[in-house]
């Protein structure tokens, strides 16, 4: 059931302590006091968030015993990450009482009590009985940590500026170039095509020259942050995938991680051509990464390490990987093929020079508009049976019932004709709010044209990168350019509302309103980063620049490693966001740690 729309827990003394079931996270105990003399109230709720739903029963409050004066009372656990509308209604010819929103604090005590004011009024008032508990207590301690640990680091930054310091520290540590050995696993954003034999022990200084940090920092901060909310994000609900439209901190991360892939492609493969490997050789190699990444994911959404040989009937076919596979072969070959000589270094005479990062790639935005021209008229054309014609919504409770297993229209429908319901996800984040029974793939077909897209404007980002090479304003300026342009899209698809809007914003749906914000803040991002690391130097990149380095080698092994020790273990209180919040957050730091130790031994998964 969706939370907020728990079982009752039987009647409850007149006390109001004295029946408290077991603690649960994000719950409340909530004493329904019905002092009326008749008839019996049935009380129903409603989440916040669920938009258009019908209200889903809750608990029969028997009316009071008006001889013994004790009111007729049930007590039902409550939902305390979003605000709940209450509903309570007349047994007798289901007449509304009273319509109450509220928003239950987590383990808090409240009482519902229901009286009649004159023959006519009844009121209908929520009374604390004991204070609910700081869920986010918890989340401020860990910054003041880790802000802890970035003073310490700061100050040792300082007294490496002191000479003697710091060389005895390089001796010890004897760093060596590394840069020039290695690429990203999904391009390497190579600055220069010679390679400094340089030996000096300024590591940070050294391999600024040679690559874009900002490139690997942006995709590392992505690459954490995802890593985080698939560990667990502390159990806090805004560490989770939004149930439909809106936004959460888990759904900015995977367009993030596709929109810098988009962007290293564009420079790993200009600098492979300059370097004279002809077109075939390169389709090839795209060819085979895409074939391993596809592979890979393939393997790592199955596992089976504890629960026997693997049932082919329920293999789930897509996946992040997956996307992230077919979105590379796409946008890598179509870069590849159209791409005129002379193009990425600004020599190409164009009509326009003020659109010189566009006019040259025309093919390629031919190609990428008639791909959302498809996407358009399947989503908006398709015939779904049992379903609307263009419908955007989850299913299940959402608009008023209408459509239960109408999830995700034409993008869930295509999903299960073409790969079938047991191979696609089986508790999609609609189950939680909206009740949806239909599994539903956000990984699916129709939204990987939309993945394309992404990545298509993050390979736009690295065209600006080569034209611009050295006129770091420019850059910038372009960046500022095309985050407006996305931004004004967005807002006119979203009527600049969660759920009005033409086009809502949709992670599930990879709707195109969620590309154009995403990318809008990719660019942003994208220009803050690089100002600070490639540009002002006031910043090294790290600790993100690291995991940037081994992006798959840690995406795979946090996948893998989920459920074993130290990324987790047998927990006191299950039931604690704290307790939560500090393994999530110390299995993804030992991560950072793991690559920061491959990047100092030199080791790094390439695929």
């Amino acid at each position: 059931m969706a939370p907020g729309l728990t079982q009752p827990h039987g009647g409850a003394p007149e006390g109001a302590g004295s029946a408290r079931p077991a603690r649960r996270m994000d719950q409340a105990l909530l004493l329904v006091r019905n002092g009326l003399r008749a008839p019996g109230l049935s009380l129903s709720a409603r989440a916040g968030p669920c938009h258009q739903c019908l209200y889903q029963f809750l608990a029969f409050v028997p009316p009071s015993n008006g001889s013994l004066r004790e009111p007729g009372t049930v007590a039902v656990m409550v939902d305390t990450q979003h605000p709940l509308t209450l509903l309570l209604n007349s047994s007798v010819g289901d007449r509304e009482l009273c319509k109450i929103q509220y928003h239950f604090g987590e383990f808090g005590n409240y009482s519902l009590v229901i009286k009649t004011l004159n023959t006519s009024t009844v009121s209908c008032d929520i009374v604390i009985n004991e204070g609910p508990i700081n869920s986010y207590l918890p989340i401020l301690f860990a910054f003041l940590v880790y802000m802890g640990i970035l003073v310490i680091v700061v100050v040792g930054c300082l007294f490496m500026k002191i000479d003697p310091v710091r060389n005895w520290v390089y001796k010890k540590l004897s760093p060596r170039e590394t840069d020039r050995l290695i690429n990203s696993e999904l391009g390497s954003p190579n600055t220069t095509d010679s390679v400094s034999s340089d030996a000096t022990p300024r590591l940070w200084s050294t391999a600024s020259r040679q690559r874009l940090r900002s490139l690997d920092t942006f995709r590392g901060l992505s690459l954490i942050i995802m890593v985080f909310v698939n560990y667990g994000g502390g159990k806090y609900w805004f560490f989770k995938h939004e149930s439909w439209n809106g936004l959460t901190v888990a759904d900015l991360v995977f367009p993030w991680f596709v929109f810098i892939m988009g962007t290293s492609i564009s420079l790993s493969l200009s600098s492979m051509l300059r370097r004279g490997a002809s077109k075939k050789q390169v389709l090839g190699k795209i060819l085979w990464r895409s074939f391993l990444l596809i592979l890979l994911g393939i393997v790592v959404v199955n596992p089976n390490y504890c629960l026997g040989p693997l049932s082919w009937d329920n293999l789930r076919i897509p996946g992040v990987l997956q996307r992230l596979g077919f979105t590379y072969l796409v946008v890598a070959a179509l870069e590849v093929l159209f791409t005129r000589a002379g193009a990425d270094s600004g020599t190409l005479e164009t009509s326009c020079p003020a659109l010189k990062d566009i006019l040259p790639y025309w093919p390629q935005w031919i190609f990428i508009l008639i791909l959302e021209v498809i996407w358009l008229c399947l989503t908006f054309l398709l015939p779904v049976p049992g379903c609307p014609r263009g419908y955007l919504g989850p299913g299940g409770i959402g608009d008023f019932g209408n459509y239960p297993n109408c999830t995700g229209g034409a993008a869930g429908y295509i999903d299960r004709l073409l790969l079938g319901e047991k191979h696609i996800y089986q508790h999609p984040s609609s189950s939680v709010i909206y009740q949806t029974t239909m599994p539903y793939d956000p990984e699916g077909i129709l939204g990987t044209i939309n993945t394309i897209f992404m990545a298509f404007l993050g390979l736009q980002a690295g065209k600006i990168i080569l034209l611009y090479k050295d006129q770091q304003k420019q850059i910038m300026s372009r960046f500022v350019i095309w985050s407006i342009v996305m931004g004004i899209i967005s807002a006119i698809l979203t009527k600049c509302s969660k759920e009005e809007g033409f086009i809502p914003i949709n992670k599930n749906l990879w709707s195109i309103s969620y590309v154009t914000t995403m990318s809008c803040f990719a660019f942003i991002l994208l220009l803050l980063i690089y100002y600070l690391v490639d540009v002002k130097r006031l910043w090294s990149g790290a600790p993100f620049f690291y995991p940037g380095m081994n992006s798959i080698l840690v995406y795979t092994g946090h996948e893998v490693f989920e459920n074993y020790f130290p990324f987790k273990w047998k927990m006191q209180d299950s039931q604690s966001h704290a307790e939560h919040l500090t393994q999530n957050l110390t299995a993804t730091t030992l991560w950072v740690i793991i690559s920061y130790l491959l990047y100092r031994r030199r080791i790094f998964w390439k695929i």
